[in-house]
Protein backbone atom coordinates (compact mmCIF):
# COMPACT_ATOMS: atom_id res chain seq x y z
CA UNK A 1 0.00 0.00 0.00
CA UNK A 2 1.04 3.38 -0.75
CA UNK A 3 1.60 6.36 1.35
CA UNK A 4 2.29 9.79 0.31
CA UNK A 5 4.19 12.46 2.20
CA UNK A 6 3.02 15.08 3.98
CA UNK A 7 4.39 18.12 1.88
CA UNK A 8 4.05 16.51 -1.53
CA UNK A 9 6.94 17.62 -3.37
CA UNK A 10 5.80 16.31 -6.49
CA UNK A 11 3.64 14.35 -8.58
CA UNK A 12 4.20 10.54 -8.09
CA UNK A 13 2.32 7.89 -9.93
CA UNK A 14 1.41 4.11 -8.27
CA UNK A 15 -0.05 1.44 -10.51
CA UNK A 16 -2.11 -1.84 -8.86
CA UNK A 17 -3.53 -4.72 -10.07
CA UNK A 18 -2.12 -4.22 -14.12
CA UNK A 19 0.41 -2.05 -15.97
CA UNK A 20 -1.32 1.14 -17.70
CA UNK A 21 1.03 0.67 -21.03
CA UNK A 22 -1.84 -2.16 -21.83
CA UNK A 23 -4.71 0.83 -21.58
CA UNK A 24 -6.94 0.91 -24.66
CA UNK A 25 -6.88 4.39 -27.41
CA UNK A 26 -9.78 6.68 -26.16
CA UNK A 27 -12.66 6.39 -27.59
CA UNK A 28 -16.13 7.28 -27.78
CA UNK A 29 -18.73 5.12 -25.56
CA UNK A 30 -20.79 3.33 -28.19
CA UNK A 31 -24.44 5.73 -28.79
CA UNK A 32 -26.72 2.87 -27.54
CA UNK A 33 -24.78 2.49 -24.32
CA UNK A 34 -26.15 6.36 -23.09
CA UNK A 35 -29.95 5.07 -22.56
CA UNK A 36 -29.10 1.22 -21.54
CA UNK A 37 -27.02 3.18 -18.91
CA UNK A 38 -29.02 5.90 -18.15
CA UNK A 39 -31.79 3.40 -17.40
CA UNK A 40 -29.83 0.53 -15.54
CA UNK A 41 -28.44 4.05 -13.60
CA UNK A 42 -32.00 4.86 -12.52
CA UNK A 43 -33.09 1.34 -11.60
CA UNK A 44 -29.64 1.06 -9.37
CA UNK A 45 -30.17 4.49 -7.80
CA UNK A 46 -34.18 4.01 -7.22
CA UNK A 47 -33.60 0.36 -5.13
CA UNK A 48 -31.16 1.96 -3.37
CA UNK A 49 -32.49 5.04 -2.22
CA UNK A 50 -36.18 5.33 -1.13
CA UNK A 51 -36.48 8.92 -0.02
CA UNK A 52 -36.49 10.75 3.46
CA UNK A 53 -35.66 7.46 5.04
CA UNK A 54 -31.68 7.22 6.21
CA UNK A 55 -29.82 4.14 6.08
CA UNK A 56 -30.03 2.22 8.96
CA UNK A 57 -27.10 3.74 11.74
CA UNK A 58 -27.35 7.08 9.80
CA UNK A 59 -28.34 10.15 10.28
CA UNK A 60 -30.57 12.65 8.06
CA UNK A 61 -29.17 16.51 7.89
CA UNK A 62 -30.10 19.32 5.67
CA UNK A 63 -28.50 22.46 5.12
CA UNK A 64 -28.91 25.46 2.63
CA UNK A 65 -27.59 26.29 -0.53
CA UNK A 66 -28.64 29.70 -1.42
CA UNK A 67 -32.23 29.47 -1.57
CA UNK A 68 -31.78 25.46 -1.99
CA UNK A 69 -31.96 22.89 0.89
CA UNK A 70 -29.51 20.18 0.04
CA UNK A 71 -30.18 16.54 1.29
CA UNK A 72 -27.61 13.77 3.08
CA UNK A 73 -26.91 11.23 5.53
CA UNK A 74 -24.28 11.10 7.82
CA UNK A 75 -22.48 8.00 10.09
CA UNK A 76 -20.01 8.04 12.31
CA UNK A 77 -18.05 6.03 14.42
CA UNK A 78 -15.71 8.35 17.08
CA UNK A 79 -15.03 5.84 19.60
CA UNK A 80 -13.17 8.57 22.08
CA UNK A 81 -11.74 10.05 18.54
CA UNK A 82 -11.91 13.88 18.78
CA UNK A 83 -11.28 14.74 15.41
CA UNK A 84 -12.63 11.75 13.23
CA UNK A 85 -11.60 11.76 9.46
CA UNK A 86 -14.13 12.57 7.50
CA UNK A 87 -15.16 11.38 4.02
CA UNK A 88 -17.74 12.83 1.30
CA UNK A 89 -19.19 10.61 -0.79
CA UNK A 90 -20.88 11.72 -4.14
CA UNK A 91 -23.01 9.78 -6.60
CA UNK A 92 -23.41 9.39 -10.26
CA UNK A 93 -26.42 10.55 -12.70
CA UNK A 94 -29.10 9.34 -11.67
CA UNK A 95 -28.60 8.34 -8.12
CA UNK A 96 -28.98 9.38 -4.65
CA UNK A 97 -26.48 9.56 -1.23
CA UNK A 98 -28.20 5.73 -1.25
CA UNK A 99 -25.18 4.71 -3.74
CA UNK A 100 -23.58 4.58 -0.42
CA UNK A 101 -25.54 2.31 1.95
CA UNK A 102 -23.38 -0.15 2.40
CA UNK A 103 -20.64 2.27 3.33
CA UNK A 104 -22.57 4.08 6.03
CA UNK A 105 -23.47 1.10 7.55
CA UNK A 106 -19.97 0.00 8.13
CA UNK A 107 -17.51 3.56 8.89
CA UNK A 108 -14.59 2.03 10.59
CA UNK A 109 -13.51 3.66 13.62
CA UNK A 110 -12.39 7.51 13.74
CA UNK A 111 -14.45 8.01 10.49
CA UNK A 112 -17.12 10.40 9.70
CA UNK A 113 -18.80 9.25 6.37
CA UNK A 114 -21.55 11.71 4.78
CA UNK A 115 -23.37 10.44 1.38
CA UNK A 116 -25.21 13.45 -0.53
CA UNK A 117 -27.80 13.68 -2.68
CA UNK A 118 -26.13 16.15 -5.42
CA UNK A 119 -28.44 19.02 -6.51
CA UNK A 120 -31.59 18.09 -8.64
CA UNK A 121 -31.93 14.33 -7.13
CA UNK A 122 -33.02 12.53 -4.20
CA UNK A 123 -34.77 14.91 -1.39
CA UNK A 124 -31.88 18.12 -2.61
CA UNK A 125 -33.47 20.73 -4.72
CA UNK A 126 -33.82 22.24 -6.54
CA UNK A 127 -36.83 20.37 -8.91
CA UNK A 128 -34.64 20.83 -12.23
CA UNK A 129 -31.47 19.59 -13.06
CA UNK A 130 -27.94 21.32 -12.06
CA UNK A 131 -26.09 20.89 -15.44
CA UNK A 132 -22.64 22.77 -14.17
CA UNK A 133 -20.10 20.91 -12.00
CA UNK A 134 -18.64 24.23 -10.69
CA UNK A 135 -22.56 24.50 -8.83
CA UNK A 136 -22.44 21.05 -7.77
CA UNK A 137 -19.31 21.32 -6.16
CA UNK A 138 -20.09 25.10 -4.55
CA UNK A 139 -23.15 23.08 -3.22
CA UNK A 140 -21.30 20.48 -1.59
CA UNK A 141 -18.64 22.22 -0.14
CA UNK A 142 -20.41 23.07 3.02
CA UNK A 143 -19.51 19.82 4.06
CA UNK A 144 -16.32 19.48 3.87
CA UNK A 145 -14.11 19.48 7.04
CA UNK A 146 -11.77 22.39 7.15
CA UNK A 147 -9.06 20.07 8.98
CA UNK A 148 -9.58 17.64 5.72
CA UNK A 149 -11.59 15.65 3.51
CA UNK A 150 -11.30 12.83 1.73
CA UNK A 151 -14.07 13.21 -1.30
CA UNK A 152 -15.15 9.87 -3.22
CA UNK A 153 -16.83 10.55 -6.58
CA UNK A 154 -18.55 7.95 -8.56
CA UNK A 155 -19.23 8.24 -12.45
CA UNK A 156 -20.48 11.85 -12.75
CA UNK A 157 -19.63 12.03 -9.29
CA UNK A 158 -15.73 11.85 -9.99
CA UNK A 159 -15.46 15.53 -12.13
CA UNK A 160 -17.53 17.25 -9.12
CA UNK A 161 -15.43 15.56 -6.70
CA UNK A 162 -12.03 16.99 -8.67
CA UNK A 163 -13.73 20.65 -9.17
CA UNK A 164 -14.14 20.30 -5.32
CA UNK A 165 -10.32 19.80 -5.22
CA UNK A 166 -9.65 22.77 -7.72
CA UNK A 167 -11.93 25.36 -5.60
CA UNK A 168 -11.45 24.22 -2.00
CA UNK A 169 -8.02 22.68 -1.94
CA UNK A 170 -7.32 23.55 1.67
CA UNK A 171 -10.72 21.41 2.89
CA UNK A 172 -9.87 18.54 -0.05
CA UNK A 173 -7.32 16.23 1.42
CA UNK A 174 -7.43 13.60 -1.17
CA UNK A 175 -9.64 12.43 -4.35
CA UNK A 176 -11.29 9.05 -4.68
CA UNK A 177 -12.37 8.66 -8.06
CA UNK A 178 -14.75 5.77 -8.77
CA UNK A 179 -15.29 4.93 -12.36
CA UNK A 180 -15.49 8.42 -13.09
CA UNK A 181 -16.44 10.08 -16.70
CA UNK A 182 -14.35 13.24 -17.31
CA UNK A 183 -12.82 12.43 -20.70
CA UNK A 184 -14.73 15.10 -22.66
CA UNK A 185 -13.66 13.38 -25.96
CA UNK A 186 -15.87 10.00 -25.14
CA UNK A 187 -18.93 11.64 -24.32
CA UNK A 188 -21.39 11.64 -27.11
CA UNK A 189 -25.14 12.52 -26.72
CA UNK A 190 -27.09 9.38 -28.29
CA UNK A 191 -29.80 10.37 -30.76
CA UNK A 192 -32.75 9.97 -28.31
CA UNK A 193 -31.83 12.05 -25.61
CA UNK A 194 -32.72 15.52 -27.18
CA UNK A 195 -36.44 13.89 -27.57
CA UNK A 196 -36.18 14.33 -23.56
CA UNK A 197 -36.00 18.01 -23.70
CA UNK A 198 -39.15 18.01 -25.92
CA UNK A 199 -42.08 19.46 -23.65
CA UNK A 200 -44.62 16.58 -23.74
CA UNK A 201 -42.09 13.96 -23.42
CA UNK A 202 -40.13 15.85 -20.49
CA UNK A 203 -42.82 16.46 -18.30
CA UNK A 204 -43.96 12.66 -18.26
CA UNK A 205 -40.48 11.61 -17.18
CA UNK A 206 -39.64 11.20 -13.67
CA UNK A 207 -37.58 13.69 -12.20
CA UNK A 208 -34.30 11.45 -11.91
CA UNK A 209 -34.43 10.91 -15.40
CA UNK A 210 -35.51 14.20 -16.68
CA UNK A 211 -32.68 15.63 -14.43
CA UNK A 212 -29.86 13.14 -15.24
CA UNK A 213 -30.74 13.58 -19.11
CA UNK A 214 -29.91 16.95 -19.07
CA UNK A 215 -26.76 16.37 -17.22
CA UNK A 216 -25.63 14.60 -19.81
CA UNK A 217 -26.67 16.67 -22.87
CA UNK A 218 -24.09 19.25 -21.05
CA UNK A 219 -21.51 17.01 -19.46
CA UNK A 220 -19.16 17.52 -22.69
CA UNK A 221 -18.49 21.18 -22.41
CA UNK A 222 -18.68 21.09 -18.73
CA UNK A 223 -15.42 18.51 -19.25
CA UNK A 224 -13.69 20.53 -21.80
CA UNK A 225 -13.80 23.16 -19.11
CA UNK A 226 -12.89 21.35 -16.07
CA UNK A 227 -10.06 19.57 -18.50
CA UNK A 228 -7.44 23.24 -18.30
CA UNK A 229 -7.97 23.11 -14.71
CA UNK A 230 -6.92 19.33 -13.21
CA UNK A 231 -3.57 20.24 -13.48
CA UNK A 232 -4.43 22.65 -10.22
CA UNK A 233 -4.96 19.81 -8.16
CA UNK A 234 -2.08 18.69 -5.77
CA UNK A 235 -3.86 16.05 -3.59
CA UNK A 236 -3.43 12.72 -3.53
CA UNK A 237 -5.63 10.97 -6.02
CA UNK A 238 -7.01 7.32 -6.29
CA UNK A 239 -8.17 6.63 -9.38
CA UNK A 240 -10.16 3.19 -9.15
CA UNK A 241 -11.60 1.63 -12.72
CA UNK A 242 -12.54 -1.25 -14.31
CA UNK A 243 -11.90 -2.24 -17.57
CA UNK A 244 -15.06 -3.88 -18.58
CA UNK A 245 -17.01 -0.39 -17.95
CA UNK A 246 -19.57 0.31 -20.52
CA UNK A 247 -20.82 3.08 -19.58
CA UNK A 248 -17.38 5.58 -18.39
CA UNK A 249 -14.97 3.99 -21.00
CA UNK A 250 -11.15 2.50 -19.23
CA UNK A 251 -9.57 5.42 -21.39
CA UNK A 252 -11.05 8.06 -18.66
CA UNK A 253 -7.55 6.70 -16.93
CA UNK A 254 -5.48 7.56 -19.35
CA UNK A 255 -6.78 10.85 -19.53
CA UNK A 256 -6.78 11.57 -16.35
CA UNK A 257 -2.97 10.65 -15.87
CA UNK A 258 -2.41 12.49 -18.69
CA UNK A 259 -4.16 15.89 -17.40
CA UNK A 260 -3.73 15.41 -13.18
CA UNK A 261 0.07 15.91 -14.13
CA UNK A 262 0.46 17.43 -10.25
CA UNK A 263 -1.19 15.26 -8.24
CA UNK A 264 0.03 11.57 -6.64
CA UNK A 265 -1.84 9.65 -8.80
CA UNK A 266 -2.50 5.78 -7.53
CA UNK A 267 -4.59 4.02 -10.10
CA UNK A 268 -6.40 0.40 -9.36
CA UNK A 269 -7.57 -0.79 -12.38
CA UNK A 270 -9.73 -3.91 -11.96
CA UNK A 271 -9.74 -6.46 -14.62
CA UNK A 272 -13.16 -7.63 -16.01
CA UNK A 273 -15.23 -4.93 -13.51
CA UNK A 274 -17.93 -2.85 -14.80
CA UNK A 275 -19.36 0.56 -13.73
CA UNK A 276 -21.07 -0.30 -10.91
CA UNK A 277 -17.83 -0.35 -8.48
CA UNK A 278 -19.67 1.07 -5.25
CA UNK A 279 -21.32 -2.06 -5.43
CA UNK A 280 -18.95 -4.86 -6.18
CA UNK A 281 -16.13 -3.44 -5.26
CA UNK A 282 -15.79 -2.11 -2.28
CA UNK A 283 -13.42 -3.54 -0.73
CA UNK A 284 -10.89 -1.51 -2.94
CA UNK A 285 -12.57 1.70 -1.81
CA UNK A 286 -12.54 1.24 1.30
CA UNK A 287 -8.61 0.25 0.68
CA UNK A 288 -8.28 3.49 -1.23
CA UNK A 289 -10.26 5.57 1.34
CA UNK A 290 -7.49 4.04 3.98
CA UNK A 291 -4.57 4.91 1.82
CA UNK A 292 -5.09 8.47 1.69
CA UNK A 293 -6.63 8.88 5.57
CA UNK A 294 -4.81 11.12 8.00
CA UNK A 295 -1.65 8.97 9.82
CA UNK A 296 -4.25 9.75 13.18
CA UNK A 297 -7.13 7.82 11.21
CA UNK A 298 -5.88 5.48 8.91
CA UNK A 299 -7.15 1.40 10.63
Amino acid sequence: MSQFPPDRPSASHQETIIPLEALPARRRRPRALHTVGLVAASITGAVQFAGAEATAGASLMTYGWGDITMAAQRSANHSGTTAPQRVVFIHGTPGSAGAWEDYLADVPEGFEFIAVDRAGFGDSGPDNAVTSLEDHAHAIAPLLDARGTIVVGHSLGGPVAAMLGILKPDAVQALVIVAGSLDPALEEIHFMQPVGEWWGVRHVLPRMIRNANRELLALEPELQALSARLEELTMPVEIIHGTEDNLTPFANVAYMRATMVNAPLNITVLEGENHFLPWNAKQHIDAAIRRVAAPGNAP
